[in-house]
């Protein structure tokens, strides 16, 4: 019974560190192209700038990574990295230089690198691998993303663009004061097993061809990440009204965690990603080609269900099936690294480079839309019972 209370607290405050996490995410990744904006950058910084500390996420994960496996503390190198994220961002209230941003934003970026693969390993570890129950607890990561993008965009309308970055440095409080009360699952890792190579695991043509999909699909969501809100502004949109379309896919989205892993069981890792990525193919070509009509805009943001919570839930229980315990903490760090870090710092760069003010937003998102399509490609050869088992 008090194993059973212990593990019913542990996995409340989990889902409040789901919710804190991607609650500044929602506030500080739409809005970042807003916030630089109004400092006076044009969109060639705003993508550079984006891209550079985007690069952060490549050395970040795997180091913070290495030190929870070794040390075997997950749970301390997740309160580190939340501590060090709160304390560097802080410093963007006095910095405005486009190299002290870059340098701030940067560092505060490879900091928070330590966070959600630690958070996701612990939550794995506590549910045991149940993908089901990973779906409900990570769906708290979804309403916190929902409600502080939008109760950010009412903010930026009422006051200024500078609210996304005073509303991320109290989730990060928020973050960092609930990790204090989290506990760590024993962790029962021989010696030698910790210090087997990983290399065997990762030079496969099941997970390289899975990483290649994993980075082509970050590459396409660089001009939705960079400059969304930017673009819904050059449309009309409010604040507010900006606020309602980034979360509106994101409502969708809870739904669909609450379901995930039933799907994944039944369909399979594979199709389920193919399925999922080809939509987001697709959702980039509504936004190149019908941006002013607002049902076609308002289902491509409802398709975000798929493009992010569904591939990014199954990608998760490939990893969790794939890596295994051993190499879980790792695992999460190379595929956070190469999509997130080296294809998110292309799609940026590249976005950046196209958008020029806006007249570039079509030929941007159509190009984005080619990115997707062929990250679903780049899955198909795979076998789908070699993306469900560990080889």
């Amino acid at each position: 019974m008090q194993q059973q209370a212990f593990s019913n607290t542990n996995l409340l405050l989990l889902a409040f560190t789901y919710l804190c996490y991607f609650g500044q995410i929602g506030v500080f990744i739409p809005y970042l192209g807003v916030f630089l904006d109004s400092r006076g950058f044009s969109s060639a910084d705003i993508g550079q700038l984006t891209a550079v500390i985007t690069l952060s996420r490549i050395v970040g994960p795997y180091m913070w990574a290495l030190l929870a496996d070794k040390s075997g503390k997950n749970l301390r190198t997740l309160q580190l990295g939340c501590l060090l994220s709160l304390a560097t961002l802080s410093l963007v209230l006095v910095v405005d230089s486009f190299w002290g941003l870059t340098l701030v934003i940067g560092l505060m970026m490879m900091f928070s690198t330590a966070i959600l693969p630690q958070i996701e390993v612990l939550t794995m570890s506590c549910i045991q691998g149940n993908s089901t129950r990973y779906g409900r607890i990570r769906l708290w990561g979804s309403i916190g993303y929902i409600l502080l993008t939008i109760f950010t965009g009412m903010m930026i309308d009422a006051y200024s663009a500078e609210a996304p970055v005073i509303i991320t440095l109290a989730v990060l409080f928020l973050l960092f004061v609930g990790s204090i009360f989290l506990l760590e699952p024993e962790r029962l890792i021989a010696s030698q097993q910790a210090q087997a190579s990983i290399w065997h695991k990762i030079l496969t043509p099941v997970f390289l061809c899975f990483l290649l999909s994993a980075l082509l699909l970050q590459v396409s969501f660089g001009p939705y990440y960079g400059f969304f809100a930017l673009y819904a502004r050059d449309l009309g949109y409010s604040g507010q009204a900006t606020g309602w379309l980034i979360a509106v896919g994101v409502i969708v989205e809870v739904g669909i965690f609450v379901i995930a892993g039933g799907v994944i069981k039944r369909c399979g890792v594979k199709w389920i990603l193919v399925l999922s990525i080809g939509l987001t193919s697709f959702r980039w070509a509504l936004l190149a080609a019908f941006p002013d009509n607002i049902y076609l805009l308002i289902i491509s943001q409802m398709l975000h269900a798929f493009s992010f919570g569904m591939t990014h839930a199954a990608s998760i229980h490939f990893i969790h099936q794939y890596f295994g315990k051993i190499f879980q903490s790792r695992g999460q760090a190379i595929y956070i690294s190469v999509a997130f870090g080296i294809g998110g710092a292309l799609g940026n760069f590249g976005a950046g480079s196209l958008w020029s003010q806006g007249e570039g937003a079509e030929l941007t998102f159509w190009l984005a839309s080619i990115a997707a399509f062929c990250a679903a490609i780049c899955l198909l050869p795979i076998s789908s019972k070699h993306m469900s088992t560990a080889p």
